[in-house]
């Protein structure tokens, strides 16, 4: 008979799930920073591309206290959102648009990992891995800030688009 699975074997999978989705953030966000045609938009995807690099570092810093290896596992929905991404700078490129479909792929990404690093915080503090839940909360707290960035972002870029077809 197989072993029951604990709260402590998920968090583990999420945890490797996470650790997989954060490295393909980075490169995601290096890419996205390379298409943007905004300043503003690629400085932004610039910096969380050098945090996202950090929150690497936090999730290595969180196995290590959970007394596992630093190992991922595909996160197969990251792949699909980075696929996504990928799909819509081609599929963009040089339009108006570009920038628009850039943010809202981004953010997806963001939401995902918004969940993500809200449940494992939520189930490290319940394994008694109060030092794993705080930075998972720091972590946490940086991508929901990314995450209205890139709404800021959107929406001056609307309006300036508007100013621009007003005058």
């Amino acid at each position: 008979m197989a072993k029951e699975k604990t709260l402590h074997d998920a968090f583990y999978d999420a945890l490797r799930d996470t650790l997989s989705a954060e490295k393909a953030s980075v490169r995601a966000m290096k890419k996205g920073a390379k298409a943007a045609e905004a300043t503003e938009l690629r400085e932004a995807l610039e910096r969380h591309a050098e945090e996202s690099a950090i929150q690497v570092e936090r999730l290595e810093q969180v196995f290590e206290i959970f007394g596992r290896a630093a190992r991922g596992k595909t996160c197969e929905a990251m792949q699909g959102l980075t696929a996504e991404l990928e799909d819509h700078l081609e599929d963009y490129k040089g339009t108006p648009a570009a920038d628009a479909v850039l943010i809202s792929s981004v953010q997806a990404m963001e939401h995902y990992e918004i969940a993500r690093y809200g449940t494992l915080r939520v189930w490290a503090q319940q394994l008694g891995l109060d030092d794993a839940a705080k930075l998972l909360e720091e972590t946490l707290e940086e991508e929901k800030k990314t995450d209205m960035l890139m709404s800021q972002v959107a929406e001056g870029l609307a309006n300036a688009k508007g100013e621009a077809q007003e005058a």
